[in-house]
C-alpha cells in the first residue's frame, strides 16, 4: 500500500525543470487552474499517467496572457507537444453568472482571486502557443473543449461559434475523459512525431482538408447551414447525442467556415481495472509549492479529504454536461483501491479525521450497470432512469453500503460524510428483486442515520410536470416521499439533519407560473431555499439547444422560453418568496397576471 508522499512533484519553473535534472520536458501542460496534484483535478490526471508511462511533465499553471508572454516561453518548446485545458470549467461559467456579471470567486485560484484566466482560456492560450512555437503540436481538452468540438451556440456572445478546434488553431482535441487518447497520442508522437499518425486515435477530434469520406459517418449540417436555420442544429443535437450514447463506431463530421471537422468515435467504457490504474498513481493531493505562501485555494480545501469512487452518470439530466463528458455507462473503482486512497488521506499532515465525501458526479451510482450489458451498447436512450428505472439496470445499493462500513473502519478516519448528492430516483425505485429493495432502504437508513454531516444534498430541480419532463427528472412525488422518509428516520434516531434540494428556475418552458407553484409547494413543505440557481445555458446541453432554438428536438414542439434579463430575474426571485420586499413584489406580479388564486397562498389563504 502506497503511503502519503509530498515530495514527488512537476515542474512549473526553469529552476525546477533543473533540480531534477532535466533540459526539457517531453511534455507541457497549460491550466487555467492553478495547479493541484489530486485526482479530482484533470491536468493532475493527465500528467500523472504520462509520467507513469515514461514522460517528463512540466505543468504552466495560469500562464499571464496579458505581458510578454514569458510564462509560455520560459519552459522552452516541449519534446513531444503542448496539452492545453481552460481547467475543471468551462472559463466563461467560471467568470460569468447567469445575467452575465462578473463572479466574484474563482475557485480553482488561491484566495478566489479573479482575473487569473482570459475568457474562452483555451483559444487565448492555443492561439499564443501557435504563434509562438508553430510547429510544436497543442493538443486541447478538458471540459471547456469538449463542450465546444462541434459548433456550438454560445450564451455569453449570444450566437453560434465554429468547433473550438478552429478557433484554436490547436493540432487535435481530445473530449470526455482523456487518460487513454492523450498516452496514445504521446506515444505515436513519440515514435514518428507526425500528428497525422494519431488521426485514428479514438475519442480525438481534428480538422482535415479533404473530404475523405467513410461509409458509416454521421454528417451533421454545416457551419454555414445552422446560421440560416435553427431546427437543423437541433436535428444535430440528437445525432450526437444518440450516437454518443451507446457503443458506437462511426465518426461524426461536420464543415466548418473553412475546414472539415473529424470526430473519432469514443473508447468502450473505462474498466474497472483501467480507472484504478488513473486513480492509484502518485498523487501528493496537495497543492503546488509554489502556492505554500498563498492563501488556500476553495475548490481544493472542499475536497482535499474527499475521494472519488466512479465516473460516469447514467440520468441525462438536460442541463446537465456530466453525462456527455463522462460518460453515459458508470465507471467505478474498485473496492481495494478507494480503500487504499482512504488510507492515504488519513496520513495526510492536516487530516483530522474527517472523510468528507465517498462520491462522484452522483453519491449513489456506484457498480451499477447493466444486467444484459449487450442491451447496453446498443441503447441510444440519453437516460437510464427516466422517464422510468430501466428493468436492465442493476440498482442495488450494495456494494456500496459494504464499502461506507468498510470505510469506517479504516484507522485514522472518526468519520464519514457523503457530500456528494443523491439521485433519490434510483435509491426509491421498487424493482421486481425483493432483495435489491432490501438492501437499497438498508443504504438509505445507514446513510441518513450514519453518514450525512447534518445536510443531505438531493436536486429535485422543480415540482411541475412539464418542466421535469423537459428537464429529465423524476416526479416531485418522489421528492416529497423521501421528505417523508428522511424525516422518519430522523425522528427514530433523534437526529437534527437537514434535507437541502437543489432547484432551478428559468429553465425552458419554465413560466413565472411554474416558479410561483414551485415557492408554495417548497413554502408547504417547510423550506426556506438556500441552494438555488438561474439557468445557464452551456455548450452541448439539450436545455441549452431548447434556450437556443425554442424547440424541443426530440418532438419538435415549440416551447416558452424567458430570455428577458427582468423576467429571468423575477423567476430567480421566486426561491426567496420569504423575504418581506419579495414576497409583497412577487404577490403583486401574479395579481396582474389574473393569478390571485397562486398570491393568496403565498399569504396562507387555502382558497
Amino acid at each position: 500500500m502506497k503511503e502519503f508522499n509530498s515530495s514527488k512533484i512537476f515542474p512549473t519553473t526553469t529552476k525546477e525543470l533543473k533540480a531534477l535534472g532535466w533540459d526539457y520536458a517531453d511534455i507541457i501542460l497549460i491550466t487555467g487552474d492553478a495547479f493541484v496534484d489530486h485526482p479530482s483535478f484533470g491536468s493532475a490526471v493527465i500528467a500523472r499517467v504520462l509520467e507513469h508511462a515514461g514522460y517528463r511533465v512540466a505543468i504552466v499553471p495560469q500562464p499571464n496572457w496579458r505581458d510578454d508572454l514569458r510564462d509560455f516561453k520560459k519552459l522552452g518548446q516541449p519534446r513531444l507537444f503542448f496539452g492545453v485545458t481552460a481547467g475543471n470549467m468551462d472559463s466563461m461559467l467560471n467568470h460569468y453568472t447567469a445575467n452575465k456579471r462578473l463572479r466574484f470567486q474563482d475557485a480553482y485560484t488561491p484566495g478566489g482571486k479573479t482575473g487569473q484566466r482570459p475568457d474562452y482560456a483555451t483559444n487565448v492560450y492555443s492561439n499564443i502557443l501557435k504563434d509562438l512555437f508553430p510547429d510544436i503540436p497543442v493538443i486541447i481538452g478538458g471540459i471547456e473543449a469538449s463542450m465546444r468540438r462541434f459548433v456550438h451556440y454560445d450564451f455569453w456572445k449570444n450566437r453560434l461559434l465554429t468547433s473550438i478546434l478552429e478557433s484554436s488553431n490547436a493540432d487535435m482535441l481530445c473530449y470526455g475523459m482523456s487518460e487513454k487518447s492523450i498516452l496514445q497520442i504521446a506515444d505515436r508522437l513519440n515514435d514518428s512525431g507526425q500528428i497525422y499518425n494519431c488521426y485514428d486515435i479514438k475519442q480525438i477530434a481534428y480538422l482535415s482538408d479533404f473530404n475523405d469520406k467513410i461509409e458509416n459517418d454521421i454528417k451533421l449540417f454545416s457551419y454555414k447551414e445552422l446560421q440560416k436555420d435553427k431546427t437543423k442544429y437541433a436535428e444535430n443535437f440528437v445525432k450526437i447525442e444518440q450516437e454518443s450514447n451507446y457503443n458506437s463506431n462511426r465518426r461524426i463530421v461536420q464543415n466548418l467556415q473553412n475546414k472539415r471537422l473529424i470526430v473519432n468515435p469514443v473508447f468502450p467504457t473505462t474498466t474497472e481495472k483501467e480507472i484504478d490504474s488513473f486513480y492509484d498513481l502518485d498523487y501528493t493531493r496537495l497543492p503546488h509549492p509554489k502556492y505554500a505562501t498563498k492563501e488556500p485555494i476553495p475548490a481544493y480545501e472542499m475536497i482535499k479529504h474527499s475521494v472519488n469512487i466512479h465516473r460516469g452518470c447514467f440520468g441525462g439530466c438536460s442541463f446537465c454536461t456530466i453525462s456527455a463528458h463522462q460518460g453515459k455507462f458508470i465507471s467505478s473503482r474498485s473496492e481495494k483501491s478507494v480503500l487504499n486512497e482512504l488510507h492515504r488521506v488519513t496520513q495526510m499532515p492536516d487530516f483530522k479525521g474527517h472523510i468528507t465525501d465517498i462520491g462522484g458526479p452522483s453519491a449513489n451510482m456506484y457498480k451499477m450497470r447493466g444486467f444484459d450489458l449487450d442491451l447496453c451498447e446498443k441503447c441510444k436512450k440519453a437516460s437510464c432512469i427516466f422517464p422510468v428505472v430501466c428493468k436492465n439496470l442493476d440498482t442495488s445499493h450494495k456494494n456500496l453500503t459494504e464499502l461506507y462500513k468498510k470505510a469506517i473502519q479504516i484507522q485514522g478516519i472518526k468519520k464519514v460524510s457523503i457530500g456528494s448528492g443523491i439521485r433519490y430516483d434510483i435509491v426509491l425505485n421498487e424493482t421486481n428483486n425483493h432483495i435489491t429493495n432490501r438492501h437499497n432502504n438498508e443504504y438509505l437508513e445507514l446513510l441518513i442515520s450514519k453518514f450525512v454531516s447534518g445536510r443531505l444534498k438531493v436536486a429535485p430541480e422543480h415540482c411541475s410536470p412539464k418542466v421535469l419532463k423537459l428537464m429529465r427528472k423524476t416526479s416531485f412525488n418522489q421528492f416529497q416521499k423521501l421528505k417523508s422518509l428522511f424525516d422518519k428516520i430522523n425522528k427514530k434516531y433523534e437526529l437534527n439533519q437537514q434535507l437541502i434540494p437543489y432547484f432551478i428556475s428559468g429553465h425552458p418552458g419554465c413560466t413565472e407560473i411554474d416558479m410561483a407553484e414551485l415557492a408554495i409547494e417548497t413554502k408547504d413543505l417547510g423550506f426556506k431555499l438556500e441552494q438555488v440557481q438561474a439557468f445557464t445555458p452551456t455548450p452541448m446541453t439539450l436545455a441549452t439547444v431548447m434556450y437556443y432554438t425554442g424547440i424541443n428536438p426530440y418532438t419538435n414542439e415549440h416551447l416558452y422560453v424567458a430570455k428577458d434579463p427582468k423576467e429571468c430575474e423575477k423567476q430567480l426571485k421566486y426561491f426567496f418568496w420569504y423575504k418581506p420586499e419579495v414576497k409583497k413584489e412577487l404577490i403583486k406580479s401574479l395579481v396582474r397576471s389574473g393569478r390571485k388564486d397562486l398570491a393568496d397562498k403565498f399569504n396562507g389563504k387555502k382558497k
